[in-house]
């Protein structure tokens, strides 16, 4: 029997403050090991357009450090304040380009979906998400919440790309009909 390499899967939640990411390796058995995870801090540009340029050149250093294979990122939500939403979904589309630049393939999660995987409730709560985070992935201590948000991403890949896998369809469609 050959070995397969493990498939490294790079998870985001993107924000237009920090923007969280988490990387993992998932062998052929299914099992799940932490590489990586960070939050990366936008706040220290001067400029909103200066955020997004923070974002892609630091998604574009993980990416080329680590040499994800897979990227699964969180969809937007809809927020009570219009401003707010747009920014998200900028800095969203900047972490896209970086994937995008990379000829990487892209999946994306609603937050809801994340928490269903991770926790077994749609409507977990963050600390519930960093607790569910370090027990699956044997980490120790507090874990940023973005950073274990997008660990909570990649993981939530892993799943469904296994469940995609054992029914033999494609992963865009084990997860729902969308």
């Amino acid at each position: 029997m050959v070995a397969t390499a493990p498939t490294r899967i790079l998870g985001i939640d993107p924000g237009s403050q920090r923007t969280g990411v988490g990387i993992i390796d998932v062998d052929a058995a299914g099992r799940i090991t932490h590489v990586h995870h960070a939050a990366l801090n936008l706040l220290a540009a001067e400029t909103f357009p200066q955020r997004l340029r923070l974002l892609l050149d630091g998604l574009g250093e993980v990416m080329d450090a680590c040499a994800p294979q897979e990227v699964a990122i969180e969809r937007v939500f809809m927020a009570r304040n219009p401003d707010s939403a747009l920014k998200l979904g900028q800095a969203r589309g900047a972490a896209m380009c970086a994937v995008v630049l990379r000829d990487l393939p892209i999946h994306e999660y609603a937050a809801k979906e994340v928490k269903l995987a991770v926790v077994g409730t749609g409507s977990a709560q963050k600390e519930q998400i960093q607790h569910m985070i370090g027990l699956m992935l044997n980490l120790n201590g507090k874990i940023q919440a973005d950073a274990a948000d997008a660990l909570a991403v990649a993981v939530t890949h892993a799943h469904v790309r296994a469940t995609a896998h054992r029914l033999g369809v494609d992963v865009r469609k084990a997860w729902g009909r969308k």
